[in-house]
């Protein structure tokens, strides 16, 4: 019997997908606990118009991350700091640091998708990753200043 799986059944596959199970185990497992629904012609144009949708909400989401990140290479943060005699830091500048500065510009970044390997804790400009999508990443250049 094909069935439409409902959501990610262990062994089976995950949400979405079109199986080809028992009849038993389809009427007395995945539809009584609404795991997955028969697999008629007209759920399976149904099926069709959701994945459509969600390639294009994908495809927009990809379109619009990587705006960003082309607004964000152009863009250069800066912030103030203290430090000593040689040019480094008195403590470092975290990213949570740099997301607060980009949202004073009118940017609105979650700190989590600055990927920084470690705290800048030097002066002057350093180049951080901005991961802004699984396959769309930017570059923004911080430029650290004595207070």
């Amino acid at each position: 019997m094909k069935v439409i799986l409902l959501k990610d059944v262990k062994g089976q596959g995950k949400k979405g997908e079109v199986k080809e199970v028992s009849e038993g185990y389809a009427t007395n497992f995945l539809f009584k606990q609404q795991l997955a629904a028969p697999a008629s012609d007209a759920a399976m144009k149904t099926l069709e118009q959701q994945k459509k949708a969600e390639d294009r909400k994908k495809a927009q989401e990809k379109a619009d991350a990587q705006e960003l990140g082309k607004k964000l290479g152009e863009l250069t943060v800066q912030l103030k700091a203290k430090s000593g005699a040689d040019g480094r830091l008195f403590g470092a500048v975290s990213n949570k640091q740099v997301a607060e500065a980009l949202e004073k510009q009118g940017i609105k970044l979650d700190k989590r998708k600055i990927v920084m390997d470690e705290p800048i804790r030097t002066l002057g400009v350093t180049e951080v990753v901005v991961k802004l999508h699984p396959e769309v990443s930017g570059k923004l250049k911080v430029h650290v200043v004595e207070e």
